[in-house]
């Protein structure tokens, strides 16, 4: 196969959570870039259904969106269900659907932390258990979880107030890891990328005249200087979910311009 093929997904039906903003739009993107055909989820209708006339404009590839709220295990029952009536099958699926909320650590709510790990962790393990059982059916699979460089470290309170966060992206880690072992013999594989600071709308506070502070101190953290953006995400993503990582399983790929090595 020649090297360009390899990256190309033409034919391939991918399943993207939080697809509609963000990196989850990123990822979308660049799989439709590539030549899939996507589902795209998450609880906002109308991010979904503005992602999806766009990327169906400039793609030319088929795309269902379906509202989502991954904490609940009959919205992911019946995503899995759209996404085979529309499809009959789910090649790729990326777990980027996350969120996290900030406070003081020593006054953080337990209902918060709760809520974090039933949307990063439990939603993400539901969703793929199911989908996981769909690609052993078929006879394979592709699945990319998305980490972050928090889950790999501590954060400052004043950058990052957001205690369960970091240990929910650890468990994602692990997770991929336990998963690819657990999976390969189905032909699924399972990795991970963790980003670093990228230019999205869960980003955007840190950008404001009120944070630059935070701003300032987050850039020197990072040794290329700048935040991420949609063309950084779009290859490595791809990267992932074609031939061209087929002997990658149970990796964590880290996307950071250089934050972790530092």
């Amino acid at each position: 196969m020649k090297t360009a093929d390899l990256f190309r997904l033409d034919g391939k039906v991918a399943l993207v959570t939080g697809g509609g903003r963000g990196i989850g739009k990123f990822i979308a993107t660049g799989l439709a870039e590539a030549g899939a055909n996507l589902v795209i989820a998450s609880r906002k209708m109308k991010n979904l259904e503005a992602a999806a006339a766009e990327i169906r404009q400039a793609c030319g590839v088929e795309v269902l969106p379906v509202a989502c709220d991954v904490a609940r295990e009959e919205d992911i029952d019946a995503l899995v269900k759209a996404a085979l009536s529309a499809f009959g099958r789910i090649d790729i699926l990326v777990n980027n659907a996350g969120a996290t909320w900030g406070a003081p650590t020593l006054k953080f709510p337990l209902e918060r932390w709760d809520q974090m790990f039933s949307i990063n962790v439990r939603g993400v393990w539901i969703l793929t258990q199911k989908v996981a059982a769909v690609m052993k059916a078929q006879g394979g699979g592709n699945i990319i979880n998305i980490s972050s460089i928090m889950g790999f470290r501590g954060s400052d309170e004043y950058l990052h107030p957001a205690v369960p966060y970091n240990s929910t992206k650890a468990a994602i880690n692990a997770l991929t890891m336990n998963l690819a072992v657990k999976l390969a013999p189905f032909k699924i594989r399972v990795n991970a990328i963790a980003p670093g600071f990228f230019r999205t709308d869960m980003m955007a506070y840190i950008e404001t005249p009120d944070f630059k502070e935070s701003h300032d101190k987050a850039m020197e953290l990072v040794p290329m200087r700048r935040f991420g953006d949609v063309d950084d995400m779009k290859g490595v993503v791809v990267f992932l979910a074609s031939d061209a990582s087929a002997y990658m399983t149970g990796h964590v790929l880290v996307n950071d311009g250089g934050f972790l090595a530092k």
